[in-house]
């Protein structure tokens, strides 16, 4: 039997990722009605921003970190502040459509400035270590364990006890009658949507350092795995979504430990999202039938 001790960390590291995106795509789709796919290719340009500063302008590294983050909720509100509104009353899907379109573009960008030659983000927290006994975990990995846990509690009391986070909640049932009422909808939607690009982009940081800087395994690997978390939780509970996105990625790194299975590691967010998917729609026809 393989040792699993070596994984869990990493399996836990990698679900935290996710849970931190997951937060972020569901807090955004309840605002704004927004199902986001393009949050992978925004975390995986920051990654790439922070690694140009570092290593091409010789930048300071946490400058360099802060600044690929800002680019993160900067980016990512330019989006919804401009193209938001005009598809504010389109269909879900179109919706989706339009930010994967952004994704693409991305992605394109991001493989012509970039060629394909290997890079390494190396964060300072990787270097400091705690260990004892089996345990062996960087601060990299601490963080990306319990920053989700935090973000999340945090984003629960936020938008329970205070009045953006009223107004969010509002707009999530009702656009129009929210606006009826004198919310500022579009500042509400911009606090969103920048808020979520910050979790984006902190989430590819992470994720570029625990992984790889391939471009398209950060830009597709992450929305699928964080959306596959975020399904579970019905796109509406905070703490399902983050659960999920653990358990995904604890299975993700367990596969690699077993020689047979490890190279099918990489498909566990494509095969969680389609049982979810399986799942619920076996469940909605169910349902129906005892209707």
């Amino acid at each position: 039997m393989p040792d699993f001790h070596l994984y869990l960390v990493i399996g836990l590291a990698l679900g935290g990722v996710y849970a931190m995106s997951g937060v972020g795509l569901v807090v955004l789709y309840r605002t704004t009605g927004v199902l986001n796919l393009f949050y992978g290719a925004v975390g995986a340009l920051c990654a790439l921003f922070a690694w140009e500063l570092i290593n091409e302008k010789g930048w300071n590294n946490w400058l360099s970190f802060l600044a690929a983050i800002l680019l993160g909720g900067v980016l990512t509100l330019l989006y919804g502040w401009f193209l938001g509104p005009p598809l504010a009353n389109r269909d879900p899907l179109v919706k989706a459509s339009a930010s994967l379109g952004f994704a693409l573009i991305l992605l394109g960008f991001m493989q012509w400035y970039w060629t394909a030659d290997v890079r390494t983000l190396a964060l300072p927290t990787t270097r400091m270590q705690y260990v004892k006994g089996w345990l062996r975990i960087n601060w990299t990995q601490g963080i990306a364990i319990l920053f989700p846990i935090a973000i999340a509690i945090i984003t629960v009391v936020f938008l329970n006890g205070t009045k953006v986070g009223t107004a969010m909640r509002a707009l999530a049932d009702d656009r129009d009658n929210t606006a009826l009422l004198g919310v500022p909808v579009r500042k509400v939607e911009a606090f969103a949507w920048f808020g979520s690009g910050i979790l984006f982009g902190v989430s590819g940081l992470l994720l570029a350092n625990l992984v790889s800087m391939e471009i398209a395994a950060l830009t597709f690997t992450l929305p699928v795995a964080a959306l596959a978390a975020a399904l579970i939780g019905r796109v509406e509970s905070l703490a399902t979504t983050v659960i999920a996105a653990f358990v995904i990625g604890l299975l993700q790194s367990c596969l690699g430990a077993m020689n047979s299975l490890a190279q099918y590691r990489n498909t566990t967010p494509f095969v969680s999202a389609i049982l979810v998917l399986v799942w619920f729609g076996w469940r909605g026809q169910t349902q129906k039938r005892i209707a």
